[in-house]
């Protein structure tokens, strides 16, 4: 392996600019908003450029639009954007190194596959034309080896499918259909859908009738071939659903063949079982093999450079989206599945082959930060080791080809994604020191300008002794012109999930530098049920919500407050989304420590939420039932250890039983206390809600229903709580607009000023309400 082994800071080299001594101020929303956004490298097949995606955020015009840049591999010239168009997305070289692939709009709105010629020398796009004209839209583009064939995504009707034999009649036939349908259905008045089957939306948007099927086109234009049609994969979607994860399909070195993935269970709305299907190419989509053999979710299929072998990521268990994510590999000669990193103790995030095929490099979490690691195909026992990057998160790992060098992206809590390369042969195997190229260096400075007049302090790290004993990490931010003879005033931000993490990682939407900006200590922590500190870590929060995550984030703040002298204990604000919504929730009715809350997209009342949302895994998974008479068995029946921090006068060990899905149902007739969904509602509790609370919420949020935040605002309301709502009728989960995002912002940053009595409040005091601020810590 090219790779060695060893561990740096990737602190890379730093723009000319940052030496210039100027005056730095805090950062704003719409410094935030001004940002460039780089994402999506991809290297040329002469390995000379980089070509990646740039977001552009227009407050004023309240549009976020993309377009593709180049910067040369050698840094000799500065970036520069190569697509002008009205937005164009998911750029991709061809092989031969003639063209450019890309996703934009046609002239009648729909998105559609282009093409255009790449200039080697000039590192430039020419003008584009379009290789689809389908009325069901197309997107995700990936070449063949050929450079005149690829596979991409199309939502169609499944009902359109033809019986006529393989070649351009089906082809036709199956796209005159769907362009009858589509144009059917946009001129009928009746916008009515009708469900036989669960699932029938799904994050932001409804099922309705069509499905995402993976297509196989060819450059001249002719309609392209379905390779998953419903008498193949039935009523489901191809590639299977993957929020923010890797893509759902590849074409083999030779390209003869096609991996994809597809969940066929027949409740997909319970079940996280995706497979890997292989099809050859030019054969009835209906002789698609499955070579996938666990029975949680398969995905993320990747060809080795010389096609002996297929890896994926793989979780063993149906029903558990955070389980471990695992490595696996198949010999494509023999069938033969291994597993190299099925004693490594920490997710698999995203994987790259090196160029010889030798070995596999994945980046993982770990303590806040993101690493990355490598392991032979047939490896047997890996347990960690052969770090080669440690610091902020990286990403997007590509191998330069016929080289070492590898390029990816790097962010990191005060500094915004740039593109970056790194060369082992420059680095000192034996001190681990940098010599004079450094062995890394950023690529990209789209934001350099900016981020030189900003003050943007790097995050510090803790440690602390959480519920029973056990190590918990937080972090914290100091605001911009930090005294630390002054005090100052605490927004405790709870991250999602309740698998995630915080890290050292920029955001654009729970930004702990703008919180911090406005003259806020920022603290988080990260507590049971986060990734990178092992997977024991991470299954104890399931079944226990409320237990010892909540005393893993209580202590966090207490330790802050003792070892932080420049933080003010009387002035906090508690602040969560997703799960830091729901947690946020259990906060208010557990403890008046803050003066006050925001909760965002959170789960107040679990039983209702299981009727309302859409990926019924998830709380089948998450609400099991403590059993404290059973005794603890590792790896026998699936079960796992957890020890409940509510249970009165219980301090030994409490099993959930994961092999049985959990309903509402299942607890009727039995007391509270063994009934997960009325144990950890927090609704159950709203009586002892005192603080003043925001509450946050979105029409389109299918993975926590709206109502989760009405019945929240209601109670608050008829109990005379301070608190107030802020609904979104057209966002989803996240708010992404970036005018609701402003004013998401304004109201959140209004809210902890007006009851914390900071900036525009100072010296007025929050609102007076004695029953509402509480009757002090607890």
């Amino acid at each position: 392996m090219r790779l060695i082994a060893c561990v740096f800071a990737a602190a890379f080299a730093a723009s000319p600019i940052f030496a210039q001594q100027q005056t730095k101020r805090p950062m704003t929303f719409a410094d935030l908003m001004a940002m460039k956004r780089v994402s999506d490298p991809q290297i040329s097949p002469s390995g000379k450029w980089v070509m990646f995606s740039v977001t552009d955020v227009s407050l004023e015009k309240n549009t976020k639009v993309n377009h593709l840049w180049v910067v040369p591999l050698d840094g000799s010239v500065k970036e520069k954007q190569v697509t002008t168009g009205s937005g164009e997305t998911n750029g991709r070289f061809s092989p031969d190194g003639k063209w450019v692939m890309y996703s934009a709009s046609a002239p009648d709105g729909r998105g559609q596959i282009f093409i255009a010629p790449w200039n080697e020398t000039d590192g430039a796009v020419g003008a584009g034309h379009a290789v689809t004209s389908l009325a069901t839209e197309a997107d995700g583009a990936i070449w063949a080896p050929d450079s005149k064939h690829f596979l991409f995504v199309s939502d169609v009707y499944p009902e359109c499918e033809s019986h006529a034999p393989m070649g351009d009649q089906r082809n036709e036939e199956e796209a005159q259909c769907n362009a009858q349908k589509d144009a059917a259905a946009a001129k009928s008045p009746v916008k009515a859908l009708v469900f036989t089957h669960l699932l029938y939306r799904h994050w932001t948007e409804y099922l309705g009738e069509k499905r995402s099927h993976i297509f196989y086109g060819d450059v001249d234009g002719s309609a392209p071939e379905d390779l998953t049609p419903a008498s193949v994969i039935g009523d489901h979607v191809a590639p299977t659903f993957s929020l923010g994860g890797p893509l759902g399909y590849a074409i083999s070195p030779d390209g003869r063949e096609i991996a994809y993935v597809v969940n066929r269970d027949k409740v997909p709305a319970e079940s996280t079982n995706n497979d890997i299907y292989v099809l050859k190419v030019g054969a009835e989509p209906g002789t698609a093999k499955k070579v996938s053999t666990a029975a949680g979710s398969d995905d993320g299929p990747q060809y080795s450079p010389d096609g002996k072998w297929l890896a994926w990521r793989s979780q063993a268990r149906n029903g558990y989206e955070s389980d471990k994510f695992d490595l696996v590999v198949m010999d494509r000669a023999t069938g033969k599945i291994s597993n190299p990193t099925s004693k490594f103790d920490s997710w698999v995030d995203e994987f790259v082959w090196e160029p010889d095929s030798q070995h596999l490099l994945f980046t993982f979490p770990v303590a806040g930060e993101e690493s990355v690691s490598a392991v032979t195909p047939n490896q047997e026992n890996f347990t960690g080791g052969q770090v080669i990057g440690y610091e902020g998160e990286l990403g997007g790992l590509m191998f330069v080809p016929h080289s070492d060098l590898l390029v990816g992206t790097q962010m990191k809590v005060d500094k915004p994604t740039e593109l970056f390369v790194y060369d082992p042969k420059h680095l000192d195997q034996t001190t681990s020191s940098r010599n004079e190229w450094g062995g890394e260096r950023t690529l990209t400075h789209l934001n350099d300008t900016l981020l030189s007049k900003l003050d943007l302090s790097r995050q510090q790290f803790f440690w602390f002794a959480g519920a029973n004993g056990t190590k918990v990490e937080g972090f914290l931010v100091k605001p911009p012109n930090f005294d630390p003879a002054k005090k100052y005033p605490v927004k405790f931000l709870i991250h999602g999930g309740p698998q995630g993490a915080w890290g050292d990682a920029w955001s654009y939407r729970w930004n702990p530098e703008l919180f911090a900006a406005d003259g806020y200590v920022v603290v988080m922590v990260n507590p049971r049920g986060s990734t990178g500190y092992g997977q024991r870590f991470l299954e104890e929060v399931s079944g226990d919500w409320g237990g010892r995550p909540f005393v893993d984030l209580m202590k966090g703040m207490d330790y802050a407050e003792e070892h932080y002298p420049f933080i003010d204990k009387d002035r906090e604000c508690a602040l969560g989304a997703s799960y830091g919504g729901y947690m946020a929730d259990w906060v208010l009715t557990h403890t008046n420590r803050f003066k006050c809350i925001v909760t965002h997209d959170g789960m107040s009342d679990p039983a209702a939420a299981f009727g309302a949302t859409e990926e019924l895994w998830f709380m089948e998974w998450e609400f099991r039932s403590l059993d404290t008479s059973a005794s603890h068995r590792h790896g026998q029946a699936q079960k796992q250890v957890l020890r409940s921090a509510q249970d009165d006068n219980f301090e030994g060990d409490a099993v959930v039983e994961q092999a049985k899905p959990s309903h509402p149902w299942d607890f009727y007739g039995k007391p509270e206390i063994d009934d997960p969904y009325i144990k950890w509602s927090p609704m159950r509790f709203i009586k002892d809600a005192h603080t003043p609370t925001l509450i946050i919420h979105s029409q389109r949020d299918y993975r926590l229903d709206v109502s989760q935040g009405f019945e929240l605002f209601t109670a608050l309301q008829l109990l005379h709580v301070p608190s107030k709502m802020l609904y979104f009728p057209d966002e989803g989960h996240w708010v992404l607009k970036p005018q609701n995002s402003q004013l998401w912002n304004e109201m959140v940053s209004d809210w902890c000023d007006r009851w914390l009595g900071v900036n525009k409040y100072a010296g007025v005091g929050p609102e007076k309400n004695p029953a509402a601020v509480g009757a002090g810590r607890r």
